[in-house]
């Protein structure tokens, strides 16, 4: 007998007698679309169940990967055909597959049942939607018969073995047990301790505290570099003949922008609001006149300018003979 289908078989027998609801409803065909279908599509509430009831007893018999979960017969027959898990000689326990019309084609199949025992060419079947409605036991020959499905024949690859973990490894010291001489230990724990270890503990943990003071030490460097980058005072701009000129009109300010405005601002950041072109113009003159006003009295400075003066329209001057 099929190690599988004998699961199925037992969860089957504990089923015999459920009948359909008048309207086709079933409880196997409510489960394959609240679990099975993607969509939880109504339509196999009410659909042909004897796959689906083969789906439902796979989940509880807890087989689901060799017995396989459809509701259409033609792909559920298919997926053993891809297995390797296919054949026409019938054993207890595997899926048997029916075409009414007599063919061999898998893609007329019609329905699926599970063989409870062979007797020569007759086949004891549990089978779901049997006579249209119910799970019963039926008796069938091979005439009728595509082929079975084993679902021992079904490989299944084993999970992954979890990662070996010393059970008596010590766990690494904290930063204040650097250095510190090593708790004795008995053999026993030193034989099951990790032997791939690639640097001793202390060395690990040393490393791990200069990577951070490196890493500290950079970012510290590119603030300083940031911080360089700001001006420390607001530009004065100077003119191209090398003086500051009063405007003969003073420049208005927006009207809700006064001098103190702009006083609070400029103490406040390193960089004046850019509030508008001529009220910087304006802010900027005003310091730079500000911090030569007591100048305007020194004789020095005036005949320097007398001088500047004289040596411009010289500059500007025509040549002789060029009128």
């Amino acid at each position: 007998m099929d190690p599988i289908g004998k699961k199925l078989l037992d969860v089957a027998k504990s089923q015999l007698g459920y009948t359909e609801k008048g309207d086709g409803y079933t409880k196997f065909g409510d489960w394959y679309a609240a679990n099975i279908d993607g969509d939880h599509d109504s339509y196999f509430k009410t659909a042909p169940w004897c796959d689906m009831f083969l789906a439902w007893a796979a989940d509880k018999a807890g087989v689901t990967e060799q017995a396989g979960q459809f509701a259409s017969t033609v792909e559920h027959a298919e997926w053993f055909r891809k297995h390797d898990a296919w054949g026409t000689s019938p054993e207890p326990g595997a899926l048997v597959f029916f075409d009414w019309n007599g063919s061999d084609d898998p893609d007329q199949i019609d329905h699926v049942g599970i063989v409870e025992r062979v007797d020569g060419k007759t086949l004891h079947t549990i089978e779901a939607n049997a006579d249209g409605y119910k799970l019963m036991r039926k008796t069938r020959d091979m005439d009728s018969v595509v082929g079975f499905g084993y679902p021992g024949k079904i490989k299944v690859e084993a999970a992954p073995a979890a990662k070996y973990t010393p059970r008596h490894a010590a766990p690494a010291p904290t930063v204040d047990k650097v250095g510190a001489p090593a708790a004795s230990t008995n053999t026993q724990e030193r034989e099951h301790s990790a032997p791939d270890a690639s640097l001793p503990a202390q060395e690990v943990v040393l490393g791990g505290i200069l990577a951070f003071i490196l890493c500290g030490t950079v970012a510290l460097a590119a603030g300083r570099a940031a911080a360089a980058k700001a001006p420390t005072a607001a530009p004065i701009r100077v003119r191209k003949r090398g003086k500051h000129h009063r405007p003969a009109t003073p420049v208005a300010l927006p009207v809700d922008i006064t001098p103190a405005d702009l006083d609070a601002a400029d103490a406040g950041t390193t960089v004046m609001p850019a509030l508008s072109l001529a009220a910087a113009h304006e802010a900027e003159d005003r310091e730079f006149w500000g911090r030569i006003a007591h100048l305007e009295e020194d004789s020095e400075l005036a005949f320097w300018n007398s001088l500047h003066a004289e040596a411009t329209d010289a500059e500007y001057a025509p040549a002789p003979g060029v009128r």
